[in-house]
C-alpha cells in the first residue's frame, strides 16, 4: 500500500482530526461519568465523518480513477509478478 496515496487528501485529514477530537472528548467524559458530555463527544465523532464525506463530495477527496488507469495498474502489477 506504500505506492498508493490512500487517505492523503484534505477531506480525509479533516474528517479524521474532527473524529479524533470527538473520541477524546467522549473518553474524558466517560471517565468523568458524565453521560451528556460522552454523547456530545460521540456526536462530534459522527460529525467528523459527515464533514469528511461533504468535503469529498466538494472535490477535496481522492478522484475516482478511470478505466484506462485501472487497466494499466493491473497490467503493471502482472508484469511485476512475472
Amino acid at each position: 500500500m506504500a505506492g498508493s496515496s490512500h487517505g492523503h487528501t484534505p477531506a480525509a485529514w479533516t474528517g479524521v482530526i474532527i473524529s479524533f477530537i470527538g473520541f477524546c472528548i467522549a473518553g474524558v467524559f466517560m471517565v468523568a461519568a458524565n453521560p451528556l458530555g460522552f454523547w456530545a463527544g460521540i456526536a462530534v465523532t459522527l460529525i467528523g465523518g459527515i464533514v469528511g464525506l461533504a468535503m469529498k463530495a466538494a472535490g477535496l477527496g481522492m478522484p475516482k480513477e478511470s478505466a484506462e488507469l485501472a487497466q494499466a495498474r493491473a497490467r503493471a502489477g502482472q508484469a511485476q509478478t512475472s
